[in-house]
């Protein structure tokens, strides 16, 4: 099995932890406010990474540059400007809206990578992403219909954070220590989340806050974002997005839905509509054909 291959099955496993645990955040945030929950969430992350670089690959802080500092800023800024409008455009509009223009960044990607790694756009890339837009659309909607309002402007905002994460991790990835550069943005996402939090949102005093940080379905979200969908998850998609396209990257994230469906379905008693089938068929069928007839690409 070669990397590309590797990397496309890692990128996968990625998609099926944020889909399966979205139901766990989703709790969680009932109790602590969205940003306040990212910078912990975030920070934490970016002290685990931290800590594990410090024990195992100490060398690696030497590595450290301006250049560096200044491109894990700019992927910071995208993923921050990614979870930040995408929790902003929730106040406006509903889930459906939210989850399927979020995933339009699947048809943005391959033009951010055409602009930044002059990556040819397939027949097949277009297949693929169109039938994974398609298939958002049936699995979000269900048939009920779209109306738009200035939530979903906030929403679209998200998608072009998280296409440009998407697209510039490819241009930077191969430049620098995987570890070290998922860590420093890490940390960037969670500055910008706390100084958001400090001036959107209302927390209480530093015993409101230690109650509802020690809530249990607060810490439980914690625990399995702060490691398994953040610091080790981000660390994956840095490492993997040096043997494999961005638009590649951002048809497999098409599947997190998918698990998230499922992940309602088995454990929160949601049904799943046929129409809803038939999109997640289309997103799957989108990720094979992204997978099988993609056009090559050079490992970096």
């Amino acid at each position: 099995m070669n990397r590309s291959r590797i990397a496309d099955i890692s990128l996968l496993l990625v998609a099926m932890m944020w889909g399966s645990t979205f139901l766990i955040v989703q709790y969680a945030v009932r109790v602590l406010p969205p940003m306040a929950f990212n910078s912990a969430r975030f920070l934490g992350a970016a002290l685990l990474l931290a800590l594990i670089i410090t024990l195992f690959y100490r060398n690696q802080w030497k590595l450290i540059s301006g250049r560096m500092l200044l491109h894990a800023c700019l992927l910071g800024l995208f993923l921050f400007i990614g979870y930040a409008f995408q929790t902003a455009g929730l106040l406006y509009t509903t889930t459906s809206n939210a989850g399927f223009i979020t995933g339009l960044s699947v048809v943005l990607v391959p033009f951010i990578s055409y602009a930044l790694l002059k990556h040819s756009i397939s027949r097949f890339t277009w297949i693929s992403a169109l039938l994974a837009a398609a298939g958002l659309y049936l699995l979000t909607f269900a048939g009920s219909g779209m109306s738009l309002n200035k939530g979903d402007v906030l929403v679209f905002v998200c998608a072009i954070g998280f296409a440009l994460h998407i697209g510039y991790t490819g241009v930077y990835a191969g430049r620098y220590p995987s570890l070290l550069l998922a860590a420093l943005q890490m940390a960037v996402v969670g500055v910008f989340s706390l100084i958001a939090s400090a001036l959107t949102e209302h927390v209480g005093h530093a015993a409101d806050l230690m109650e509802k940080l020690t809530e249990p379905n607060v810490l439980w979200a914690l625990a399995v974002s702060i490691g398994p969908t953040s610091a080790f998850a981000f660390w994956i998609q840095t490492v993997c997005q040096k043997y494999t396209m961005p638009s590649r990257v951002a048809i497999i994230y098409a599947t997190e839905p998918v698990f998230a469906a499922l992940t309602g379905i088995l454990f929160a008693g949601e049904r799943l509509t046929l129409f809803g089938g038939i999109g997640c068929l289309c997103i799957l069928a989108g990720m094979v054909i992204a997978e099988l007839k993609s056009a090559p690409q050079k490992v970096q």
